[in-house]
């Protein structure tokens, strides 16, 4: 029986250049692709020419799933993980599965690759040699608890968010933080459309306010002094 073995491949947030040349060996390579949404991965694939099969593996049945793909596992399968965009296990599914290999000592290999608060982190000007990474903060329970730690962090904060609530997370932050402390907000990160405005928070809100936003958003907020 041949070595099971797990990989998280990043796939591109942006332009689909991004893709490695080896993320789309182990993707031709392996016996499974576990994709957060088949139809969305179903362009990359044939783009690259990968005809590997493909199940889905998202927020609504990856706990139903595990079960399954470790079986698959411990019977010798190759399988990779891939999210729409990104990074798998950062802030997508990836982690459940990941725990449960190191559980049972199956191999796991995660291949370098986009995510997309790192170039939104550099593109701010702010300082990035220490960094905390939040993602998504809790949409009703406990996201004022939540924001009211955040504030005391001395270290720059990184946030993702949906263009439906970037402005008033941005008030929210103004409320919290105060309308002063600097940020930017990156979107459409290796797309046509990629844009990073710097300013104030209070400066933002506004800006955004008045134009109104689309695309994928990394809100990057400056530590406290």
């Amino acid at each position: 029986m041949a070595d099971p073995k797990l990989y998280f491949v990043p796939t591109p947030v942006g332009n689909l250049s991004d893709m490695t040349f080896r993320a789309v060996e182990v993707l031709k390579s392996v016996d499974l692709i576990l994709a957060e949404d088949t139809r969305t991965s179903k362009t990359l694939l044939q783009h690259y020419g990968i005809d590997t099969p493909m199940q889905s593996n998202h927020k609504f049945n990856e706990h139903q799933k595990v079960g399954q793909v470790m079986d698959m596992l411990r019977s010798g399968r190759t399988i990779a993980v891939i999210t729409d965009a990104g990074t798998p296990g950062i802030s997508d599914p990836g982690f459940l599965l990941a725990r449960e290999c190191a559980k049972e000592e199956i191999e796991i290999e995660t291949l370098p690759g986009a995510t997309a608060f790192v170039p939104a982190l550099v593109n701010s000007g702010l300082p990035c040699d220490k960094f905390f990474f939040e993602g998504f903060l809790p949409q009703k329970k406990g996201r004022q608890t939540r924001l009211n730690e955040l504030k005391e962090c001395h270290y720059t904060v990184v946030l993702y968010e949906s263009p439906f609530r970037l402005v008033k997370t941005l008030e929210q932050l103004c409320e919290f933080f105060g309308g002063e402390r600097r940020a930017a907000v990156s979107r459409e990160i290796s797309k046509v459309y990629e844009e990073t405005r710097r300013g104030t928070l209070a400066e933002l809100a506004q800006s955004f306010a008045e134009t109104g936003v689309k695309g994928e958003i990394v809100i990057v907020v400056a530590g406290k002094e």
